[in-house]
């Protein structure tokens, strides 16, 4: 697993796994350290025991030993070292030593410099390491037993290392399993995160706070409240939009009818041309307006539902009011088996925008004897294709934009594709344009995706 550094540092997993790491170490470390004074103590009282009960166990096996001596005349009066058994390296040393301080009886490996000249008994620290004191006869033979320098301290060192050298193998291990853990505990978070990034121009459901943590449920609970907020504006926005499209429409058709009858009454050939003029520019200041109000109904919001509906039934009725002209229903080949039903979430109204944008453009920019393909399939894919020349690359690209138009030389006011490209991105759809069509060497194509959250032959689920 690689975790950028950067990333690493900025994200509240990343600091979380660094923080619990450092801090098991610490806590490792910790006990580790506190286990060490532990062993010491005890590791003192063992060894002090040890040196008690080795000159315990020497003092009666050295009388037996010095009164077979004295009973042997040929035995000089001397100092016996008693042999090793086997080699072996005594970390225990002793000498038995007469009231006088006279050495009687030694290990193989005592030296005597280590042994203090006093015969206090008991406990003492010398510069060569600790020593031990026993008296016994009556205070005659003394038993005295030495650890050497250094040996407590490593065995201490060694059980401390045996307690610290598994953190190297702790600290990957744990890094792992802290980041798996906080990964499992911070889904919520992520979850949060996928909902309110769902959320935009058509889609402003609330989000899902009831199953989250305490820590973040309120923050739902904020985001829920920004969203009814938005949801209102832009309530007030389609409100406004309706009621400016109604105001627009009755004084242009106010207009445009009273220059027909002008029309109509005129005789002077000029006047009747200037009239003539009116009217179409009449004409196209109602089609302009028109799309204009789907325009900011497109990017204003309200493109999902709360009920599904049948997408294929909304085409029906498009390409049946399109169809009430007839040159433009000669025109349209319609694919669409009859038994499809394609139910989906997003709007009604937005879809039938949407497609009629589609068709239309279709049917304005490609050649008057050409067909117009139109197709919906139930996987969620409705396509509009037209005959015509191949569009360049660099004018496809920007052809989704506002008022931009192709060279084709009929009216029209560039939104068309403006307006079905913002009902795409509001609803989470992909509008692609291709040309020339795939599989031939000229024509046009619009192809919308619908994702699958929001079309489905059966009812699918709300989209999040």
């Amino acid at each position: 697993m690689k975790w950028p550094g950067e990333r690493l540092r900025s994200s509240l997993r990343g600091r979380l796994t660094v923080a619990l790491a450092i801090a098991v170490i610490i806590l490792w470390l910790a006990g580790s350290g506190a286990a060490g004074l532990v062993l010491r103590t005890e590791i003192d009282e063992v060894f002090d025991s040890a040196l008690q009960e080795v000159a315990q166990r020497v003092l009666p096996l050295a009388y037996i030993e010095l009164l077979n001596r004295d009973n042997d005349p040929s035995e000089e009066a001397r100092a016996l070292r008693v042999p090793s058994v086997g080699p072996h390296k005594e970390y225990i040393t002793y000498i038995v030593r007469d009231r006088d301080g006279r050495v009687l009886l030694q290990s193989h490996d005592a030296d005597l410099a280590a042994f203090p000249d006093d015969l206090e008994p008991g406990f003492a620290d010398s510069a060569h390491g600790r020593v031990y004191t026993e008296p016994g006869v009556r205070n005659t033979l003394y038993v005295t037993t030495a650890e050497l320098q250094g040996h407590r301290h490593s065995a201490l060192v060694e059980a401390v290392r045996m307690l610290v050298w598994p953190l190297a193998a702790l600290i990957p291990v744990s890094i792992l399993g802290i980041w798996i853990l906080v990964g499992h505990s911070l889904r919520p978070v992520l979850a949060l995160q996928a909902e309110i990034e769902a959320r935009g121009r058509g889609n402003l459901s609330p989000v899902h706070a009831a199953a989250l943590p305490a820590e973040i449920g309120p923050v739902a609970e904020a985001v829920n409240r920004l969203i009814a907020r938005l949801r209102r504006a832009l309530d007030a926005e389609r409100a406004f939009t309706a009621n400016s499209a109604h105001e627009l429409r009755t004084p242009i058709a106010a207009a445009l009818a009273q220059t027909q009858r002008m029309l109509a009454e005129l005789t002077d050939q000029p006047t009747r041309e200037r009239a003539r003029s009116v009217e179409t520019a009449l004409r196209q200041l109602a089609r302009i307006s028109e799309k204009l109000l789907q325009l900011a109904k497109a990017e204003g919001g309200g493109l999902l539902g709360d009920q599904p509906v049948d997408l294929v039934q909304v085409l029906r009725f498009v390409l049946s009011d399109i169809g009430h002209d007839r040159d433009a229903a000669e025109r349209l080949e319609i694919e669409i088996a009859p038994g499809d039903v394609l139910r989906s979430y997003m709007d009604a109204d937005a879809f039938a925008i949407l497609a009629r944008n589609l068709i239309e453009n279709a049917l304005k920019h490609g050649p008057d004897d050409s067909p117009v393909s139109v197709a919906l399939s139930a996987d969620g894919r409705f396509s509009v294709a037209n005959g015509g020349p191949v569009v360049p690359p660099a004018v496809l690209a920007r052809l989704k934009r506002p008022f931009e138009r192709g060279a084709s030389g009929a009216a029209g006011s560039g939104l068309g594709l403006a307006i079905a490209e913002a009902i795409s991105a509001g609803v989470g759809a992909r509008l692609e344009l291709l040309s020339p069509i795939p599989g031939q060497s000229e024509g046009f194509e619009a192809r919308l995706h619908l994702p699958p959250t929001l079309a489905s032959p059966s009812v699918p689920r709300r989209p999040a």
